[in-house]
């Protein structure tokens, strides 16, 4: 039916946006499109937004001013979690035909009918009670693939919209996900990264399986040698998850471990379902087992109430942790949330002066989990990009790794010797042949 024309993706937000649009990509395919990139222009523009900070959504704006920049009479269609927040808003945006909610995402193929018939800003929307389970899983866009087990989440973060936008916790069956790893596997890839919005929460609604149940059989899959585990809340990392990692084979010694705060005050305002101490025992009790490992944390500055003292207990509190890096996201007013309502607003500028302390602390702990292994030989997956005569990569703990370019060597596997960081933080690399220069 729309053979000869030409579709193009935008993904604003997490991995799970990416397993999503990528999951898109392939339906529309089967229908008779051909993917181009953004840059080349297309038939028909899908942006899939974010709605965690004000930025993402301004972000959606110039993306989709960007689109009719390049193609005029394209047709965009708007999904994602912003959409979902917001369809109406998004409905008026100039040169918005097709708004598409959380289960309509999927059907896309399906409501298109003519892209030459043009319903300005037509929404598709559903209850947010009444959302279904999608699985989805990326192919083709990266070197590794984020593959989707669960959706939603239950917890009543004051700052937090993804409840609104996403629904309650759904998961996946143990059976579809190892289907899709495998169908992953064939396509080539080596390395999955195991995503969703609160995995640790993860039960299988036909089995009860549990997160552990699962990657114990994900280890089994053929053909995929890696994997990483996303964010996952600390108070649901159990001790048999930190030692199935510890003595697995394709599990990499890698977790990222949402903190948000380092004050127990504003973690109580926030509503996290733990304190510094959970966080403090968990993260040491991983490097006891997992020496190598590399941890990395979210962090949130500029929640109300985050006075300069309670700043510096955050600061203080990561300093004294063996974390590798952070994400640091400034704190942003988002409706319908419990903390919009909050007294002890924090003045953006002063906001932004705490993120940048935090941005400067994440290099300085990133430099730190580096040097511990210079000189060593490590493990790297190889990316496919050629960049300036170099080839990068990643190490089993998330060293990022450089070595001259080399056709033969792209998402290969490889034994390499660290020397030395570069001026952006990345690692100077050799193969060491006398090893083995590929596995």
């Amino acid at each position: 039916m729309f053979n000869g024309k030409t579709s193009a993706f935008y993904t604003l937000g997490c991995k799970l946006n990416f397993s999503e649009t990528s999951t898109i990509s392939r339906q529309l395919k089967e229908i008779g499109f051909t993917k181009n990139e953004f840059s080349d222009g297309a038939d028909l523009f899908v942006i899939n937004t974010c709605s965690v900070t004000e930025n993402a959504n301004k972000e959606c704006r110039r993306i989709i001013r960007k689109a009719k920049k390049k193609s005029p009479n394209s047709f965009v269609v708007v999904t994602g979690c912003f959409a979902q927040l917001k369809p109406k808003f998004i409905s008026e945006i100039k040169g918005v035909d097709m708004v598409l909610g959380a289960n309509e995402k999927f059907n896309l193929p399906t409501l298109l009918v003519d892209l030459n018939n043009k319903n300005k800003g037509n929404i598709h929307g559903c209850e947010i009670k009444d959302l279904n389970y999608n699985s989805s899983f990326s192919i083709g866009e990266r070197t590794r693939s984020f593959l989707k087990i669960q959706d939603g989440c239950d917890y009543p973060c004051t700052y937090c919209t993804i409840p609104l936008a996403r629904g309650k916790n759904r998961c996946d069956t143990v059976k579809n996900i190892l289907t899709n790893a495998s169908k992953i596997a064939e396509n080539g890839i080596k390395e999955i990264v195991i995503t969703g919005v609160n995995i640790g929460e993860f039960i299988d609604p036909e089995t009860n399986e549990n997160f552990y149940n699962l990657i114990r059989k994900l280890e089994d899959v053929d053909g995929i040698e890696r994997y990483r585990i996303s964010s996952i809340e600390p108070n649901l990392i159990t001790d048999e998850i930190i030692k199935f990692v510890k003595k697995s084979k394709k599990f990499m010694p890698h977790f990222h471990i949402p903190l948000q705060s380092g004050s127990d005050k504003i973690l109580g305002k926030m509503k996290r379902r733990y304190n510094t101490n959970i966080y403090k025992n968990k993260v040491l009790k991983i490097v006891k087992e997992i020496p190598e490992v590399c941890i990395g944390a979210d962090v949130i500055v500029g929640f109300p109430g985050e006075t300069d003292e309670l700043f510096n207990d955050t600061l203080n509190f990561i300093k004294d942790l063996p974390i590798s890096y952070l994400h640091v996201f400034t704190y942003s007013e988002r409706e319908n949330t419990k903390a919009i309502e909050m007294d002890g607003i924090v003045p953006k500028q002063q906001r932004s002066q705490r993120s940048k302390k935090l941005r400067i602390l994440s290099g300085k702990l990133q430099r730190a989990h580096y040097q511990k292994f210079i000189g060593t030989t490590q493990t790297a997956l190889m990316e496919r990009e050629n960049k300036n005569g170099l080839l990068f990569g990643y190490t089993d703990n998330y060293i990022k790794v450089k070595i001259p370019f080399d056709k033969e060597l792209v998402q290969q596997k490889l034994k390499i010797k660290l020397l030395s960081h570069d001026e952006n933080g990345n690692i100077k690399s050799e193969l060491n042949k006398e090893i083995c220069t590929q596995l």
